[in-house]
């Protein structure tokens, strides 16, 4: 399996930091995006810690034969106690939190896991698919019939997260095992991207044949649409060894 990472994260026009932390392991083994939440510092130092927890989780465990589901959910799990460790150590960051999504490259396949609201989506053949489901409380009243999906886009409380790191009630993380071919593109992002595109102005600019023009316009848009929001984008494609 060969693959190729581009990532990208930017502050955007509005907001004065950046409390997004995005890792693409060297050896292409796996990535992960955060999206801090609690206020400047906190959100920063949110995302700032699981990525690392994860990071080191992963890479201490990776040639162990735990399977790849077992190994995210554990890592996600450690990083959040980390948070919540941090929470007590310093009461100014008592709120914080962070969204999740990991992406690992494993001999028994590809799996993602999240927590939260950044997506996922895999491109294959000019189709775009959204793998993951928001954990907010605008997609829960979507799956009740409560909102429909185009109020959803406009809602005052789309950013209401019903689940994310940094809270004791986490639970298990959605995990999910990916149809991964040769030719697909994976896109991991914050809701930075989201908020501002739709799927379809995602999917025309992962029309692009180089990750990198990919990650690089799809940001850029996303600040001229408005930038509320930090952006954070990795595009992973998966190539062909021959």
């Amino acid at each position: 399996m060969k693959c190729l990472f581009e990532g990208l994260t930017d502050p955007g026009v509005v907001r004065p930091s950046n409390q997004d932390t995005y890792h693409i392991d060297p050896k292409g083994r796996f990535c992960i995006v955060a999206d801090g939440m609690g206020g400047h510092a906190g959100g920063e130092e949110a995302s700032r810690i699981a990525v690392s927890i994860i990071c080191s989780y992963i890479e201490r465990h990776w040639a162990s034969d735990t399977s790849s589901p077992e190994l995210l959910n554990r890592s996600i799990q450690h990083a959040n106690l980390a948070i919540l460790e941090d929470q007590e150590s310093h009461p100014s960051r008592a709120d914080m939190g962070t969204t999740i999504l990991t992406v690992v490259f494993r001999p028994d396949g590809v799996w993602c896991a999240h927590v939260g609201d950044s997506r996922l989506y895999q491109f294959r053949a000019h189709r775009l698919e959204l793998i993951t489901e928001d954990h907010t409380w605008v997609a829960r009243a979507i799956g009740l019939g409560d909102v429909s999906p185009e109020d959803a886009r406009f809602h005052p409380w789309r950013h209401i997260l019903s689940r994310c790191l940094g809270r004791d009630d986490l639970g298990d993380a959605d995990v999910t095992q990916l149809d991964w071919q040769v030719g697909d593109r994976l896109l991991l992002c914050s809701d930075g991207l989201t908020e501002e595109l739709s799927d379809s102005l995602i999917a025309e600019y992962l029309t692009a044949s180089d990750g990198n023009q990919a990650t690089t316009e799809l940001v850029a848009a996303a600040k001229e649409n408005g930038g509320r929001d930090n952006v954070t984008v990795v595009v992973v494609d998966y190539q062909s060894t021959h």
